[in-house]
């Protein structure tokens, strides 16, 4: 699995994604750090933001996907890190 790929899946199964960082952690493709800013984040807590990335990504967690450290955003959460 590789980083654009990965980056690609999560704008196209996530509801409103305005901005999206892979980073693959140890060049294996198999372990990686993300940053995700959605709207389909509004409203859950910090756990079903992530529970939701692990939904979209599906079986890719149960194979390609071995590790994955979530940093997960609304776009207003976002907005306000940004700014402070």
């Amino acid at each position: 699995m590789n980083p654009t790929d990965l980056q690609q899946l999560l704008r196209d199964k996530l509801e409103g994604v305005v901005h999206v960082e892979i980073s693959d952690m140890t060049g294996t493709g198999d372990h990686f750090e993300a940053v995700i800013v959605a709207s389909a984040f509004e409203g859950l807590t910090p756990i079903a933001q992530h529970q939701a990335v692990y939904a979209a990504l599906g079986d890719l967690m149960a194979g390609p996907i071995h590790a994955l450290a979530l940093k997960t955003f609304t776009p207003a959460r976002w907005s306000a890190r940004q700014a402070g």
